[in-house]
């Protein structure tokens, strides 16, 4: 469950998520939207700049406030299916930010600047890609249509001050996951912005089926995901999900999905992958019932069905255990099947790392990265081989390459502090901390954290200019507030 404290969330911040993720309607039933220009009048009120400016302060506080999911064989795979379906939608700026939320509730969002959030849930109840490919292929039609931005420009037509209090409530109750939090302001307010909000969910859904079908992906997905949705709220008893309350399933929206499917004339498509049945194994295994036994759950899984995700659901439980062995020789079928499948590798060097076998490991990111240099899942374990066998400054290498690309990971900068800590290298130790405190928005952390580093440098110039100018920086922000 996200803990979101009211008093510490900047408003501004949170507008962006006015748009949730889970209407993903096809129904004409309202007639054909007319889709406004995105020119001028929409930059003249949020620029894109500014989205970006704004982008980057929502991803600060929800680094500081929600729980993270830090797993680069999850990052890795999701980012990478992000920008491929982005590669069949109108989004011309395709620099995304993903952050994964640590909650096993269905939620996900776009924010400005190129922010896509998935919650873990999104992969559970996502029975298969094409599913969970329908759900980003709507999040980034709100993207591409600027929704941000125009729900901000429709919002100048009534009262700005009055809709920053109804977006805020409405936010907090998508972020917090607590419907009793969407306390809103006056009720034709409520109803006008709710309606608008409605408009850019057809529009997403629209564009988003469009996508999915261009993506090569079954056009019946998004009828699917929509019946699983269903079914979750009939589960759900007298309390369901803040998102199925706001955007309640119908039957008949259902049978709209399927049937625009059945108009498209599209045989078949791609419906699901080796990757994501990894993926989605892994993730059921990490939230298997704490109080229950999952090692002996997915072994009576995998012995009652044996498929690729309740196998790789029993090696993350085994791994969980420390039955390194037995893990591995699971593992090692899979392998058998799919040779070249670099989530399997990593999982391989994860599992010898966890035995402590650091240069089986070491061969093993080895030849990962002979064959994907840089591969981010591969050199994070990497990483952590190099500076659990005591090769700090090697270690710090390969994470600082990590860096050159990621520098806006929070993960990154603590398991290079880290690192650091261990190499007793202490100046770096602190200078890496306060980059990690700005990613957090935690400014004043993140000063006493560069003044620590300021007070050991010694005759290096170039550290002192680069602690003096981070801490400038905090200091020009301070002002500004």
């Amino acid at each position: 469950m996200l803990a979101i404290h009211v008093k510490k969330i900047k408003l501004w911040a949170f507008l962006v998520l006015t748009i949730p993720l889970i209407s993903l309607s096809i129904s004409s039933q309202d007639g054909d939207l007319d889709i406004p220009a995105i020119g001028d009048r929409v930059s003249g009120v949020v620029s894109l700049e500014q989205e970006k400016v704004i982008g980057s302060q929502f991803l600060k506080q929800v680094y500081a406030q929600a729980p993270i999911i830090n797993d680069p064989l999850i990052q890795e795979y999701t980012e990478l299916l992000i920008y491929r379906i982005s590669e069949t939608s109108l989004v011309k700026d395709r620099d995304f930010k993903l952050v994964l939320i640590d909650d096993r509730s269905l939620n996900a969002f776009a924010a400005p600047g190129g922010i896509i959030g998935v919650n873990a849930g999104l992969f559970i109840h996502a029975d298969n890609e094409g599913e969970f490919a329908s759900v980003i292929a709507h999040e980034l039609a709100h993207v591409s249509q600027r929704h941000f931005a125009r729900g901000i420009l429709r919002g100048q037509d009534t009262s700005l001050a009055s809709a920053l209090v109804l977006i805020s409530s409405i936010a907090l109750a998508i972020v917090s996951n607590n419907p009793t939090a969407f306390i809103a302001g006056p009720a034709a307010l409520a109803q006008e912005q709710l309606r608008y909000s409605r408009v850019f969910e057809r529009e997403a859904d629209r564009f988003g089926f469009n996508n999915l079908i261009n993506a090569g992906y079954d056009p019946k997905s998004m009828g699917e995901m929509f019946e699983n949705m269903a079914q979750i709220r009939r589960l759900s008893g007298d309390i369901p999900p803040e998102f199925l309350l706001t955007h309640p399933v119908t039957s008949s929206r259902i049978s709209d999905a399927f049937n625009a499917a059945d108009q498209v004339g599209v045989d078949g498509g791609k419906t699901n992958s080796p990757e994501y049945q990894f993926i989605k194994g892994r993730i059921e295994a990490k939230y298997f019932n704490r109080n229950a036994n999952a090692e002996a759950f997915f072994k009576g899984k995998n012995e009652k069905k044996s498929t690729i995700q309740n196998s790789i659901s029993l090696v993350t439980a085994l791994t969980e255990n420390r039955k390194f062995d037995e893990a591995n020789q699971i593992l090692s079928k899979l392998i058998e099947n799919f040779p070249k499948n670099l989530i399997l590798q990593t999982i391989k060097a994860e599992i010898l790392f966890e035995a402590k076998s650091y240069d089986e490991a070491l061969n093993v990111v080895n030849l990962i990265l002979k064959v994907a240099p840089n591969n981010y899942p591969a050199s994070v374990t990497k990483g952590r081989i190099l500076s659990s066998n005591g090769e700090f400054l090697l270690a710090e290498q390969v994470i600082r390459d990590q860096l050159i690309k990621k520098n806006q990971d929070p993960s990154l900068w603590l398991l290079l502090s880290e690192i650091q800590r261990s190499a007793k290298n202490i100046t770096g130790y602190h200078m890496s901390r306060g980059e990690y405190y700005l990613l957090l928005g935690k400014d004043q952390e993140a000063m006493n954290e560069f003044q620590f580093a300021l007070r050991l440098v010694r005759n290096n110039f170039q550290v002192t200019e680069s602690i003096m100018t981070k801490i400038n920086e905090i200091k020009k922000n301070q002002r500004r507030r």
